[in-house]
């Protein structure tokens, strides 16, 4: 049985990293995510796993012996001022499986969050080959370009197409993941396994307008960047309303030039959307097109990111037994990988629904069930 205690124990060693008063902040690249990957030599160490790292910058703890694996595990990284538990915890507790079900490989994918870069699920990505490598010039807001940061980091960008090659190696993939909804609370379910996950867009739009000064350019003569990207988070939110299953997000905003009697000149705006339907997400995003073009500026927009709707493997959810199933609104790694090996996920309990903020909690009594569950589901399917 893994119990609470284990799990307290291997995170104490992580849980700092990262954190200060404002919440955990481990971005992928920088020196907080490098003492993370330390811990998790140490854990794959103790349990006589030998680490390896992937041409994307994922970290492979894998048993000696077998040439492929089912595996588990999760992420490192975290947003900024995050929770403590997000992907943390499916390491923590893919190390706990590893050393109870043989021939288990754990696995920390790279920058699973893109808080940085706005890259998410880019080591789950680069391994099933669904990364494009021009997003190794995106550059954060220091001006330093993935590149940059990945060589700072000793990783080798010019080597990113080879990571599809290490997915042979793998069986399957299974991720334990803290449930960021109050669904499983609300079924009073200490875990439960995901039967599919929803599909997602992340618009970047640039609105180009003309600075001018506030108190003295009439209406007639403005070009206001904010007001046309404010018209456009109304109508992009009104879009979806009428739908209990499709959320939209302004998720982020950058004004230029951010002064208080100049009229913005330039806006930059990112809209997160996520439905099951993926036909009603493209037809959503056409729309957003249509209200943006209205609006008396210059206006781009781009897909920064999309994934399609996943279903589950039903081997892997059958193997789970009699767990609660749910629809998962978030992006993970696990779902990455379905379209090409068997995947699947098992979440945990979270009383609040809070998640990607300071105050995210969970049970780790809830944990160690989920642990449980995803030990015997492994078992049964190697």
């Amino acid at each position: 049985m893994i119990d609470a205690g284990e799990l307290r124990d291997r995170l104490a060693g992580l849980e700092p990293i990262g954190l200060d008063e404002e919440g955990t902040t481990r971005l992928a690249w920088t020196p907080q995510l490098a003492a993370a990957e330390q811990w998790f030599r140490d854990q794959a160490r103790a349990g006589g796993l030998r680490v390896e790292r992937d041409p994307a910058g994922s970290l492979w703890a894998v048993p000696d012996g077998a040439e492929r694996w089912w595996a588990t595990g999760s992420h490192l990284d975290s947003v900024r001022r995050g929770g403590r538990y997000d992907g943390a915890l499916g390491v923590a507790a893919g190390f706990a499986v590893a050393e109870r079900v043989a021939g288990v490989a754990v696995i920390a994918f790279a920058d699973e969050e893109g808080a940085r870069f706005n890259t998410p699920t880019f080591g789950s990505r680069a391994l099933a080959g669904r990364l494009d490598p021009a997003v190794l010039d995106r550059v954060d807001d220091d001006g330093v370009s993935l590149r940059e940061a990945m060589l700072a980091f000793g990783a080798v960008p010019e080597r990113l197409a080879d990571a599809s090659g290490w997915l042979t190696r793998l069986r399957g993939f299974v991720e334990l993941h803290i449930d960021q909804t109050r669904e499983l609370a609300s079924l009073s379910a200490p875990a439960g396994t995901v039967r599919s996950l929803a599909a997602r867009m992340r618009l970047a739009l640039r609105f180009v307008g003309r600075a001018d000064h506030a108190g003295t350019t009439r209406r007639s003569e403005r070009k206001d960047a904010l007001a046309a990207a404010a018209r456009v988070i109304v109508a992009a939110d009104d879009l979806a309303s009428g739908y209990d299953d499709f959320l939209v997000t302004a998720s982020r905003l950058l004004v230029e030039p951010n002064a208080f009697t100049t009229v913005p000149s330039e806006v930059r705006l990112w809209i997160d959307a996520r439905t099951p339907d993926g036909e009603r997400l493209a037809e959503w995003r056409h729309r957003v097109e249509a209200a943006a073009s209205d609006t008396g500026v210059d206006v781009a927009i781009d897909t920064a990111s999309r994934s399609d709707a996943v279903e589950f493997d039903p081997g892997v959810r059958a193997a789970f037994g009699s767990l609660p199933e749910l629809v998962c609104f978030a992006g993970h790694d696990a779902g990455i990988l379905a379209p090409r090996i068997p995947a699947g996920m098992v979440f945990v309990r979270n009383p609040t629904g809070v998640s990607h903020a300071p105050d995210e909690r969970v049970e780790l009594g809830d944990a160690a069930v989920a642990a449980d569950a995803l030990c015997s589901a492994l078992a049964r399917l190697s």
